[in-house]
């Protein structure tokens, strides 16, 4: 099926928020100290160790690093997917640390939008139906015109009942960013989202990105192995065997300032 992507661009919503404004704002995602170990086979393996940073709202964070560096590690322990072994991860000024099942899936559910590399929407539902359901299992109201809404927002409002067999790999991610979107989340995390996607529908994607973070003010940190859509964000974190050995402001940052 060709791919439409091209042809369809997101709408502006809201006022941008320029990077030279998001030093003075508050921190969305704060480690302090943080390590996280496990114990495959008895043995110990150390995923992160004593990682310090914060990420304010309205940034765009670029995670780098080669396999195995933590990169998915960070990004489990950022959206209270997991819990470090050590030290504290801070979303909105709170500590995940001693929150029981409940409190923590409202943060996954509530504060926080995931993407991921392949997409993981229900193959029998509509794209519309994908972005709806979190928002039905939230017990949210007017979850249709929500999803509708979030559809439009990232140019696909026409592909609202297509199933995901029928969409292209990069409408497929548009459809996994509207329904990441769908909850309003202070933070939006991506784990290598233009992995799965060729050049051209990539750089769309991440075209969108950019677009949602300026429009939206969307606090995003993702994963990439691409030094390209990197350059592209406001600060590049680089991981190395679990420790960050690197954060610098990245290229669009210096574009715009």
């Amino acid at each position: 099926m060709p791919s439409r992507d091209s042809k369809s661009g997101p709408t502006a919503v809201g006022t941008a928020v320029l990077p030279e404004d998001r030093g003075a704002r508050p921190p969305v995602l704060g480690f302090r100290d943080v390590s996280k170990l496990y114990l495959p086979g008895g043995s110990s393996v150390t995923a992160l160790r004593r990682v310090s940073l914060d990420v304010r709202a309205g940034e765009f964070v670029a995670l780098v690093g080669r396999s195995g560096s933590g990169k998915s590690t960070f990004l489990n322990l950022a959206g209270a997917v997991d819990t470090p072994s050590s030290g504290q991860v801070l979303l909105e000024g709170r500590s995940t640390e001693g929150l029981n099942d409940e409190e923590l899936t409202f943060l996954r559910r509530e504060r926080v939008g995931f993407v991921f590399q392949f997409f993981h929407l229900f193959p029998t539902l509509s794209a519309l139906e994908n972005v709806e359901i979190p928002l039905q299992l939230a017990g949210r109201r007017r979850t249709r015109r929500r999803a509708a809404e979030m559809l439009a927002l990232v140019g696909i409002p026409d592909l609202a009942d297509r199933l995901p067999h029928q969409l292209s790999g990069g409408q497929l991610q548009r459809v996994a960013i509207a329904r990441a979107l769908g909850s309003e989340p202070a933070l939006v995390l991506a784990d290598e989202p233009m992995g799965n996607l060729d050049t051209h529908t990539a750089e769309e994607v991440m075209a969108l990105f950019r677009l949602i973070n300026l429009q939206l003010g969307t606090t995003i940190v993702m994963a990439t192995h691409s030094l390209e859509s990197a350059a592209a964000t406001d600060r590049i974190l680089t991981l190395r065997d679990g420790e960050l050995v690197s954060d610098v402001r990245a290229g669009a940052a210096g574009r715009a300032t």
